[in-house]
C-alpha cells in the first residue's frame, strides 16, 4: 500500500466553498478500485492550504483512477478552487512507528 500526498493551495476566500465541494468529491475517490481511504486536512498556519492523503493499494491503482471515468468528476468538483497546481507525491508505508 502507498499513500498519495497532495498539497493544495486554494484561492483565498474560497475555503468554505472548497470544503463543501471536496466533501462531495471524497466519495468519488473512495469508490475507486484500490482506494482504501481518503482524508483532507486544513493547514493551521495557512488556512488556504489543504493536505489530501489517500491510501491506495499501489501507484498503479492511483494511475488507473486518473484514467477512469471517476477522475473528471473529481476534477470538476475540486480543481476550480486551486490557486496553483497541486503538489502530488507518493509515500511507502511507515518503516518506523510508535504506538
Amino acid at each position: 500500500m502507498i499513500t498519495e500526498h497532495v498539497l493544495v493551495h486554494i484561492t483565498s476566500g474560497q475555503e468554505s466553498a472548497f470544503e463543501a465541494s471536496v466533501a462531495q468529491a471524497l466519495p468519488i475517490i473512495t469508490a475507486a478500485p484500490g482506494c482504501h481511504q481518503a482524508v483532507v486536512r486544513r493547514q493551521f498556519e495557512d488556512p488556504s492550504t489543504y493536505l489530501l492523503l489517500i491510501d491506495w493499494e499501489s501507484v498503479e491503482a492511483h494511475m488507473a483512477f486518473r484514467q477512469s471515468d471517476l477522475f473528471p468528476k473529481w476534477k470538476e468538483l475540486t480543481w476550480a478552487f486551486y490557486d496553483q497546481p497541486a503538489q502530488v507525491s507518493h509515500f511507502h508505508q511507515p518503516f518506523l512507528s510508535q504506538p
